[in-house]
């Protein structure tokens, strides 16, 4: 087993995350999440002490704003020394289902046919922007994003974050089967 260039299994990759979250709450009574990251770095770089959602002490949140630096530096160097350039296991069906709305190159790491400059129209940029809005405004209207509410939210028994997963998973499928083959 390669875990330079491989993905790393689930049993390896499952505990690594699993222990993570006990570690940041021994060590140091902190919850894992992302999304709140951009809170606190625009309260640190904007002059925006006017508005009351920015008007807080963000250098006690400073570990976040390292934690986000350290998982961008972390991909840089990683997209670097790992050759990404495998093809993903897909199963059959999934590759039929995905044909029938145009998608056929299942070569790297991500297909092509959605995810490339080539492809990109101005109706894929507005659902691009419209996307990252609503990815956006759900997380801060959920309280967290799907990292912070499935790992650290529903570690901690909390009835929000397994609402707020359920939900996650709703919204997967009925884009997946319902909206995306129309959209694409």
């Amino acid at each position: 087993m390669d875990l330079i260039n491989e993905p790393w299994p689930w049993y390896i990759a499952g505990p690594l995350i699993g222990l993570f979250i006990p570690l940041l709450l021994v060590i140091g009574n902190k919850s894992f999440g992302i999304s709140s990251s951009f809170k606190h770095i625009c309260a640190a770089c904007l002059p925006v002490k006017k508005i009351e959602f920015f008007n807080y002490n963000w250098k006690d949140y400073s570990w976040n704003i390292v934690l986000v630096f350290g998982v961008l530096l972390g991909a840089l160097i990683t997209g670097f020394l790992v050759d990404l350039n495998y093809d993903i296991a897909i199963s059959e069906e999934t590759k039929n289902a995905l044909s029938t709305i145009g998608i056929s190159n299942f070569s790297g790491f991500i297909p092509s046919d959605i995810f490339s400059w080539d492809n990109l129209t101005l109706k894929s940029f507005t659902l691009l922007i419209g996307g990252g809005f609503l990815v956006g405004f759900g997380t801060r209207y959920a309280n967290g994003c799907t990292s912070g509410h499935a790992i650290m939210g529903l570690s901690l028994l909390s009835i929000g974050s397994l609402i707020a997963v359920i939900g996650f998973f709703i919204g997967g499928l009925l884009m997946t089967h319902i909206l995306f083959p129309y959209i694409f």
